[in-house]
């Protein structure tokens, strides 16, 4: 049977189904897992050993190193761990990477598992439509479970025929007989696959049936799993992008650990390759070289070989069994070495990416959040989190500009000084909720669990609601420039109560940030010290509105200087309830259960 363009094109759907059955089966365990994951993350320690082990955990949970070495150059990006973290947690990783090879390794040749798919969809859809959002999520991973092992029997299926298709394939056989040339030429092959797919599974799948249909031998299937090593290095480099320097070092930590340790793989290439097929004979009683390497076939067992020259089910399972050793072997002696290297690792990186400027604080910057740190949605919430908090803390230094300006003669320079300063932080302020906004929408746009959704529901409120507060705090500006304009100066005793007002404000401020910079678990004590501070605001006031209109019946001061302190004492009024809308946005929006 010839090999035609259709067949060409069904092997292309066949790997599609694959990849996206990968991404769905990621997917689901990242929604069921979701907020475990932020917490296993949230209580890393300085402690190498921990690291590690929060590597193996999630990459094993997700099934994708490159999500969770993304995952980490974000929560790098975000602050929420240090670079020599990030280093250990990377070098787990790489080895919890090592649970999807030996999934697919096992359930390729002894298991045929897409003849249970139709079952396993059967059990999975229907969870879609159940109410509770963990069983649809489980549900999705159920379905992505069957779509990859699908596609991976499609591109079994679909390969062509090295025995019936020789001509298309003489290509392979040209390189794959040139000595240790040929283990360099599939080396950079496994690079060049593994970067255009942006997943060392499809890579490991690939490799498997290549060796399982007798393209190349067992050993040059490994040279090729080897490269996917480093082309997986791609998707935090393009994550990376559009960080901060600690992200951008976190993927050269990345880059390097896995480029050192292949380098040296590839040197010792086959005493390596003898280790690991020694692994695997006194596993299952079958040295994978015996099989595929042909100055080996002579040695090979009758029972690995069918009559017409192909390979058995046994030889199949002993090769998926070897290559998905190779790359947990590698990957744990790797471990082992780098991570007592970790301090210089975190040197290297530094020396081959110094610091080259310090951004000021008036430089509109987002400090947390990037375009490019997207591929897990439900982890990145925690990013537009710790922005918020600073987009709290730039907005607090406008409430103290906003009161130093008070006291101020408009003839001073520093008058001027402060006023254009607390214009631009005005500006930048508008800039930061259209741009953590816009992030959020895209974040929202991907796969998410409907807490998740709940969450970003109620950052939208709160981004909104701090602006708010600096729109505020600018009008208190404008306020005193009508004031000035007008040529009223406000008596002592009137700037004294002003001061006790935005004192007032300051402290409310003081402990929406405090609320802001734990939002995921707020304190109810802080909560209750909201409604209090809001409450003593309007309560003060009250008062001095009274006050004021005693005192300008009395002829204490003037009918427009009486108009300027209500216009401030109100702007500040209004502060306080910006920030106590702040403040239910997180109490109601992220945590529903503490409703009254």
């Amino acid at each position: 049977m010839n090999y035609t363009i259709i067949d060409f094109i069904s092997l292309l759907g066949a790997v599609c189904l694959f990849l996206y059955g990968m991404k769905v089966m990621s997917e689901g365990l990242q929604k069921v897992a979701g907020d475990r994951l932020r917490n296993i993350l949230g209580i890393m320690t300085k402690n190498r050993i921990t690291g590690v082990l929060t590597g193996i955990i999630i990459t094993a949970l997700i099934q994708s190193s490159s999500a969770s070495t993304v995952m980490v150059v974000s929560f790098v990006n975000a602050g929420l761990m240090s670079l020599a973290q990030s280093m250990a947690v990377i070098f787990g990783a790489n080895v919890g990477t090592t649970v999807t090879t030996w999934i697919i390794s096992a359930f390729s040749f002894e298991v045929n598992i897409s003849d249970y798919s139709i079952l396993l969809l059967a059990a999975g859809v229907p969870m879609l439509f159940m109410k509770k959002s963990t069983y649809k999520s489980f549900g999705e991973f159920l379905i992505g479970f069957c779509f990859l092992f699908m596609g991976l029997d499609l591109i079994s299926k679909y390969v062509p025929d090295l025995q019936s298709n020789p001509e298309m394939l003489r290509f392979v056989t040209d390189y794959a007989s040139l000595g240790y040339g040929s283990v360099i030429i599939f080396f950079i092959f496994g690079i060049i696959l593994t970067m255009v797919a942006q997943s060392s599974a499809a890579t490991f799948a690939i490799t498997l049936i290549m060796c399982s249909q007798g393209w190349i031998s067992f050993s040059l299937g490994c040279a090729i799993i080897l490269g996917g090593n480093i082309g997986t290095t791609i998707t935090p480099i393009l994550a990376s992008l559009s960080g901060n320097l600690a992200a951008k070092r976190t993927a050269m930590g990345h880059v390097l650990f896995n480029v050192i340790g292949s380098i040296i793989v590839l040197f010792l290439f086959h005493p390596f390759m003898n280790l690991v097929a020694d692994i695997t004979k006194v596993c299952i009683g079958i040295n994978p070289l015996h099989i595929t390497d042909s100055e080996m076939n002579a040695m090979a067992d009758s029972t690995l070989l069918d009559p017409k020259g192909g390979l058995t089910a046994k030889a199949q399972s002993a090769i998926a069994f070897g290559l998905a050793m190779f790359p947990t072997v590698f990957n744990a002696c790797n471990l082992l070495i780098m991570i007592w290297f970790t301090k210089l690792y975190v040197k290297v990186v530094c020396w081959i990416m110094p610091t080259r400027h310090k951004d000021t604080e008036e430089e509109f910057t987002l400090k947390f959040i990037g375009r490019g740190m997207l591929s897990a949605s439900e982890l990145n919430i925690t990013q537009a989190q710790k922005e918020i908090a600073v987009y709290g803390e730039r907005v607090e230094r406008m409430l103290k500009m906003a009161h130093r300006l008070i006291h101020l003669p408009e003839k001073d320079s520093e008058y001027a000084n402060t006023y254009n300063r607390l214009e631009k932080y005005e500006e930048i302020s508008d800039r930061m909720e259209i741009e953590i906004g816009n992030y959020l929408n895209h974040v929202a746009e991907g796969r998410l669990s409907p807490e998740g959704k709940m969450r970003i529901a109620g950052m939208l409120r709160v981004i909104s609601e701090i602006e708010s507060i600096a729109d505020g705090c600018f009008n208190v500006a404008k306020t005193l420039t009508r004031q000035h304009s007008n040529h009223v100066d406000f008596d002592p005793a009137v700037l004294k109560e002003i001061d006790t007002m935005y004192d007032l404000v300051e402290e409310a401020m003081g402990n929406m940030l405090g609320i802001l910079r734990e939002m995921e678990t707020p304190e109810e004590s802080l909560i209750i010290k909201a409604y209090n501070k809001e409450r003593e605001i309007n309560n003060l006031r009250n008062s001095l509105r009274d006050s004021n209109i005693y005192n300008i019946n009395s002829k204490e001061y003037g009918y427009q200087e009486g108009i300027f302190f209500m216009d401030l004492i109100s702007e500040a009024e209004k502060l306080g309830d910006y920030m106590l809308n702040v403040v239910e946005g997180v109490k109601h929006q992220f945590h529903p259960a503490t409703e009254s």
